[in-house]
């Protein structure tokens, strides 16, 4: 295993975090500052507790869920889309450096900037609404699983994605909606029956229900369900990157 290599890519992305700080960090945390102050203190004063629990702390796992995984998409898509866009893939490719590697130090560092921006913002949350985490490990666990699969999936995007406007398609048009409307702001048992059992197609559900039952002990679906199908997903993900460096799609032409 070539660690040198790994390191040096893992330290090239995590650079570009830190030159781009305005746009990595600050405004994701920004925007979702602003939610908490509409839904977490204004609107969240108004409305009953859900499962114990106040509007404001019931939606934080939900809007880090959120952030996490945007994050995750748009940084490993980034990060490898540039090189192929700039034609450095190909240094890359010539050096002494396995697919593995390669993937491993992408991944890695898109992976740490979602866990680090996660962490901004749950502590940001706590000058908004007070909440407490009642499985702190499981929290963490959760976070890194999650942003590691995403960050995986991202990575297929940015190799799939032949122009900028394709980077954004992904995480606009399917997993911003599919978030909004897996649990982010409301339980999904306070849906009707048949739109409870709809939603349960949505995978983003398992991953907030996930995180939510890590700060509460409480959630729509059980825990081993959420890690189930999240360890699923990262293995399609694996799967998928595996054939695409053995067959060299978008990566040789």
């Amino acid at each position: 295993m070539n660690f040198y290599a790994i390191r040096a890519i893992y330290r090239f992305e995590m650079a570009r975090a830190w030159r781009t700080l305005m746009q990595s960090v600050a405004s994701p945390v920004i925007s979702t500052s602003l939610y908490f102050v509409v839904f977490g203190s204004a609107i969240g004063s108004h409305m009953v507790q859900i499962d114990g629990v106040s509007y404001g702390a019931f939606i934080v796992p939900g809007m880090i869920m959120l952030s996490l995984l945007t994050q995750s998409v748009a940084n490993a898509s980034f990060g490898i889309y540039m090189p192929r866009f700039q034609g450095t893939i190909y240094e890359i490719h010539s050096a002494p450096i396995s697919y593995l590697e390669i993937v491993m130090g992408y991944v890695g560092a898109a992976a740490s900037k979602s866990i680090i921006l996660g962490l901004i913002m749950l502590a940001t949350a706590r000058l908004f609404v007070p909440f407490g985490i009642a499985h702190p490990l499981a929290m963490i666990g959760f976070l890194v699983l999650t942003s590691i699969t995403f960050s995986l999936f991202g990575f297929i995007i940015g190799i799939w994605a032949d122009g900028f406007e394709k980077l954004q398609i992904i995480p606009l048009m399917i997993i911003t909606p599919l978030t909004f409307l897996g649990g982010t702001f409301y339980s999904i048992k306070m849906l009707p029956p048949f739109w409870q059992t709809a939603t349960l197609f949505n995978p983003v559900v398992y991953l907030v229900s996930g995180l939510r039952w890590s700060f509460y002990g409480v959630a729509d679906v059980s825990l081993g369900v959420s890690v189930g199908m999240t360890l699923a997903f990262l293995a399609l993900c694996m799967f998928v990157v595996r054939w695409i460096f053995k067959t060299g799609y978008r990566l040789k032409t």
